[in-house]
């Protein structure tokens, strides 16, 4: 019998009102718009890549989170070698003894932005609540460093914890990836990769509003409506949130002639084969641009024979996650990946 992907959808806190912003979701995005009112859209018209604004949008990305953990978690930064260079890595250790699980983190900000400081404090999180050592990896970036450069750096991280597993205190065997939008589509590509190469590194995925299908091409499974968007309140500005990222040609800035949007190493909803990867966790806001392609990866997994979980977060925009110590969505996310990988290595 052919499985179909559960959705477990988290209401907003404390209320049963459907079809609308968490109210603090609605407080911080009236807020960003005063602020950023004058930014430019995230635009490269006819591969102008040149005349991208491109430290006007970096500053716009991230959020100032809180450190939430309770316990201490050690951290250490390491340069690490990769095949275009010394790579940057941060390591958060929680004070536990034995190997431990790790996760190899990949920060999102659309392959052109976003820093291992913006997650700093949610990698913490994660390694405290997983008892899993976590690397947070500084791939380079677009337009600087177009495709591959970064996924480059992202499998070479995930290698480089594979061989020097004793060295900072890791099991091998029960390795990781996980990541937000721009980093959750290299969590996947990577996963991909590492079956294409027969490595075995990894073992388990979390793709926090990954973004599959950067060609947004319509498949069988998957088309892109508002209609699929349930809006009961303020809906021109949610639907301003949701279509925020439809209009942005962050391809044409990562790729610059490089692959094809529709190759499967960039849009990972159109590889012809998902058999063989690891169990995947696929994390989604309600109300994203991203949401339903992630569906759709999420139902070609398990189409595929991939064990796969999602869950939705009622009223949440893309980058929630961002707000942890703000948002109650952020530390349950983290909270999900923790037992995503409790469970999935819990007889190890």
């Amino acid at each position: 019998m052919m499985m179909s992907l559960m959705i477990e959808v988290k209401k907003v806190p404390d209320s049963d009102v459907a079809g609308d912003l968490d109210p603090r979701v609605l407080e911080v995005t009236l807020e960003q718009m005063k602020k950023f009112a004058s930014f430019p859209k995230l635009e490269a018209k006819d591969g102008d890549v040149g005349a991208f604004p491109i430290e006007q949008v970096r500053a716009m990305m991230g959020w100032p989170n809180l450190d939430i953990t309770t316990t201490n978690v050690g951290m250490s930064e390491k340069q690490i070698p990769g095949r275009g260079g010394d790579i940057t890595v941060r390591i958060y250790t929680p004070d536990i003894g034995g190997p431990k699980p790790v996760v190899v983190f990949f920060h999102g900000g659309g392959f052109i932005g976003g820093t291992i400081h913006a997650v700093e404090n949610p990698c913490k999180y994660l390694a405290e609540q997983a008892g899993a050592v976590v690397v947070n990896v500084d791939y380079r970036l677009a337009p600087e460093h177009p495709f591959p450069a970064g996924l480059h750096d992202c499998f070479d991280a995930v290698k480089w914890v594979y061989e020097n597993a004793e060295e900072i205190q890791v099991d091998r065997e029960r390795i990781s990836v996980a990541g937000d939008s721009a980093g959750g589509n290299l969590a996947a590509v990577c996963a991909i990769m590492d079956r294409d190469l027969a490595a075995g590194m990894i073992k388990y995925q979390a793709l926090i509003y990954p973004t599959v299908n950067m060609a947004g091409v319509e498949t069988d499974d998957f088309k892109w409506r508002i209609d699929e968007y349930e809006i009961n309140h303020h809906h021109e500005l949610i639907r301003g949130i949701v279509q925020a990222l439809g209009g942005a040609k962050l391809d044409t800035l990562y790729l610059q002639g490089n692959a094809e949007v529709s190759d499967p190493y960039v849009s990972p909803l159109l590889a012809a084969d998902l058999s063989g990867l690891p169990p995947a966790l696929i994390v989604e806001a309600e109300y994203d641009y991203l949401r339903l392609e992630g569906e759709a990866y999420g139902r070609k997994l398990v189409r595929s024979g991939v064990p796969a979980q999602m869950i939705r977060y009622n009223g949440m925009d893309h980058g929630f996650m961002d707000k942890l110590g703000l948002y109650p969505q952020a530390e349950d996310c983290m909270k999900e990946i923790a037992a995503g990988i409790r469970e999935m290595f819990k007889s190890s």
